[in-house]
């Protein structure tokens, strides 16, 4: 062989180790986060199978916006979750008249289920200190406040909740907590300025990410024109914010998303969900007759609103595998007024196997109050099997753990088996479909069994593929631990 030949095999052979070695590096590794299937992140193939968005069922009033500092304008619910308390903020809105002061309200909850208005002594309204409002300073700052609990490593005790507030067209304004009762202005001026802010905009530290995040209303057009959207920033220190990006959607048709409702998921804090709102402003299913009937401002008896399902694990690009509605207005007029049916921003956990969602409903109405809808954890998207059956093929991935746990239900006749694969799809020894001991019932966290046991911990930090075998099942999640 000539040296020529030689240094062009080394050459060659060189290139596609390189390659390769590059390729491994793409690799992701899972450690042991939970990992759901609301996108095709880990997703290969589908072979027979599809992912099926489930709707959380409604399961009535949480509680009514009944004070007269509530009232039917009452809007914008962020819950938050502090140790064995889950705190609820809203805003306080009788009407939408000039001079109507709105005020930031809060009830709380151990359960998710029974929520309490505490008589906070703080402020005077209406006369009265016996009222559960933490903020009524400047009408302006109560319109959407948006309060988060700050988890960042080494964040002040004084400043353990951070809020932001949005002046329509002006900007954001940001106020600290102790201890999310207390409540003042962190700075006169406005932290961030480009946008519109009509909307509720939300913000949170991302532990992924490194830094705060912020999703807030922008237009697509000039002013308030073209369809309303959502913009990201991002910040170290919460009062210096990056230059604004307009999220993507994918290949989708633009609509009005009226509220973003991003949040990290708490089982899985990688992944932002999206309860939005979604806003058809010159669709109204009611006669005007009939929504005239129901609602005194001419503005609000015409529009429909959904609810829609987004994701994203940061950046600019959101997720937006389903169109259809999340959750849909409801089988009563009083459910199809123009902007109700907002999604809260936050879940709360019900015994174990559940997820507490919460909306607004008969906006604008008498009968203003927010409804709690129930869904099983980790329950917004599947991947589904009809009887047939089908599989799911992963991209690469690395993992930290002894045990493969997942989160399933099947039916008596279907079931599921997973085996664990070299990079060629070669059915690693132990660990192949047929030593994989079948998988039927309902459980949250079962972990996965083969001839040898559970142990996978050989295989832990080696790159692998998951091959699923399912026949009348849903799969929701899955993590190594």
């Amino acid at each position: 062989m000539s040296h020529f030949t030689n240094t062009l095999l080394t050459s060659v052979i060189l290139s596609l180790v390189t390659t390769a070695l590059i390729a491994e590096d793409s690799i992701p590794d899972l450690k042991n986060r939970r990992e759901l299937f609301v996108d095709d992140f880990l997703i290969e193939s589908l072979d027979g199978l599809d992912l099926r968005l489930h709707e959380p069922l409604r399961e009535g009033p949480a509680f009514a916006f009944d004070k007269p500092w509530e009232g039917r304008f009452s809007a914008y619910p962020t819950i938050i979750k502090d140790g064995d308390l889950y705190r609820m903020y809203y805003r306080g809105l009788p009407n939408v008249e000039e001079g109507t002061v709105a005020v930031t309200c809060y009830a709380e909850s151990t359960d998710g289920v029974s929520w309490t208005k505490p008589n906070l002594g703080i402020f005077e309204v209406n006369g009265t200190k016996e009222n559960n409002v933490v903020l009524a300073i400047h009408d302006k700052y109560s319109r959407s406040f948006s309060p988060m609990l700050d988890t960042r490593p080494g964040v002040p005790a004084e400043r353990r909740f951070k809020a932001i507030t949005g002046v329509e067209g002006k900007g954001l304004a940001a106020f600290v907590s102790p201890d999310g009762i207390h409540w003042k202005l962190w700075r006169e001026e406005f932290i961030f300025t480009q946008g519109l802010f009509d909307s509720h905009n939300v913000a949170f530290w991302s532990a992924s990410e490194g830094q705060y995040v912020c999703y807030f209303r922008t237009w697509t057009g000039e002013g308030f024109n073209g369809f309303r959207t959502i913009s990201r920033t991002t910040s170290q220190d919460f009062l210096n914010w990056t230059d604004p990006v307009a999220m993507d959607f994918g290949d989708t048709p633009m609509e009005h998303l009226y509220t973003n409702g991003t949040q990290p998921y708490f089982r899985a804090p990688h992944i932002y969900l999206a309860l939005a709102k979604r806003f058809f402003p010159k669709k109204a299913a009611l006669d005007e007759s009939v929504s005239s009937g129901l609602v005194d401002n001419p503005k609000y008896a015409i529009a429909s609103s959904d609810s829609i399902f987004m994701s994203t694990r940061g950046g600019k690009h959101y997720d937006r595998s389903f169109m259809e509605a999340f959750i849909r207005p409801g089988d009563t007029p009083l459910d199809w007024v123009a902007r109700d049916n907002t999604p809260a921003l936050g879940l709360a956990e019900g015994d174990g196997r559940k997820l507490y969602i919460y909306r607004m409903s008969h906006y604008a109405q008498p009968s203003a109050h927010l409804d709690r809808y129930s869904l099983r954890l980790d329950g917004f998207v599947s991947v589904h099997a009809s009887y047939e059956g089908g599989e799911l093929l992963s991209k690469p991935f690395r993992f930290e753990g002894k045990e493969l746990e997942i989160n399933y239900e099947s039916s008596a006749a279907g079931e599921l088996r997973v085996e664990l694969q070299d990079l060629e799809g070669k059915p690693i020894p132990g660990f192949s479909l047929e030593e994989c001991t079948p998988i039927f019932g309902n459980e949250i966290e079962w972990v996965v069994k083969w001839k040898g046991g559970s142990d996978v911990s050989v295989l832990a930090g080696r790159a692998i593929r998951m091959r699923i075998a399912m026949s009348d099942a849903d799969l929701y999640s899955f993590r190594f631990r």
